[in-house]
């Protein structure tokens, strides 16, 4: 396999497991949209706190059975990878430590950093536990989750985002847009709603029709500008008065991608993280892509 330089590259993490080669294939598919290297990593736990408490030819021997056993798990994933794109150059690295500062460590300068929403070992709950949320608030580039088999969707499937009014909202925003005009498909802008300072007992005398024309200039306001910048992509805009979850996992059903914001969505803002986030972790129909705000 061809070796190249990581800047700039897809990252992937793998384990060994179904989900980790599920995502390898996604990766790869991604890196050649974007005329880059996939680099793809997997980390062995182990450390001298661990050697030390082992006889040193017991440790030895058992300290090359996790290398070897991880450099198969780099080698699977990587051909996993180059069937689903041939053309993509290969760079594979097996490291050790923490996995979830590892995985921080590699995204530092590259364009994606994709994982599974399942694994095996040290990556068991990733996605779904606070080294998941660590992961996907601070890392330096957009994080990928890959649900299902990270194989090619069908032709023309859409890019959905959640559009709030947050900075990590309009990252997102600019991520979806960039994503749906490299693959030549359109963009589906979700904005969902609800008014929680409305009592129940008043909610038959609000103007909810007003209410919902205030809400579609929110949407129209946030696309706006990226619509200017990429001519090229169809805008399907959708104001719903729904849960951001419920709406977007809606939306993503037949999706190619499903993004949102690390800052904060609608109502929840400041909670996109531990809330939006982790709910299309858990149910989304498709890989799902977390984009950390600059502000």
């Amino acid at each position: 396999m061809n070796i190249v330089s990581a800047n700039g590259a897809v990252v992937v993490g793998v384990d060994g497991s179904g989900p980790a080669l599920a995502a390898a294939r996604w990766a790869a598919g991604e890196a050649r949209r974007r005329g880059v290297g996939l680099r793809v990593v997997t980390v062995v736990g182990w450390d001298g706190h661990a050697t030390r408490a082992i006889p040193e030819p017991e440790a030895d021997v058992a300290r090359d059975a996790l290398l070897s056993a991880a450099r198969d798990t780099v080698d699977d994933a990587a051909a996993a990878a180059i069937a689903a794109a041939p053309d993509v150059d290969v760079d594979v690295r097996v490291r050790s430590g923490a996995v979830s500062t590892v995985l921080m460590d590699e995204a530092d300068g590259a364009a994606l950093l994709v994982v599974g929403n399942r694994g095996n070992g040290g990556f068991t709950g990733l996605l779904v536990g606070s080294a998941g949320v660590s992961v996907a608030a601070h890392a330096r580039c957009p994080v990928v989750v890959v649900r299902g088999d990270g194989r090619a969707v069908g032709r023309g499937a859409p890019v959905v985002v959640g559009v709030g009014e947050s900075v990590g909202g309009e990252a997102a925003v600019g991520f979806a847009f960039e994503e749906a005009s490299r693959r030549g498909v359109p963009l589906v802008a979700v904005h969902a709603w609800i008014d929680p300072g409305i009592d129940p007992l008043l909610g038959a005398y609000a103007d909810w029709d007003a209410m919902a024309v205030q809400q579609q200039r929110v949407l129209v306001d946030a696309v706006a500008p990226w619509t200017a910048k990429h001519p090229d992509v169809e805008v399907r805009e959708l104001v719903v008065r729904d849960g951001a979850v419920r709406a977007l996992v809606a939306a993503a059903e037949g999706a190619a991608l499903v993004v949102v914001g690390s800052r904060g969505y609608g109502p929840a803002r400041g909670l996109l993280v531990g809330s939006v986030s982790q709910g299309l972790l858990h149910h989304a129909p498709c890989p799902v892509a977390v984009v950390r705000g600059t502000g």
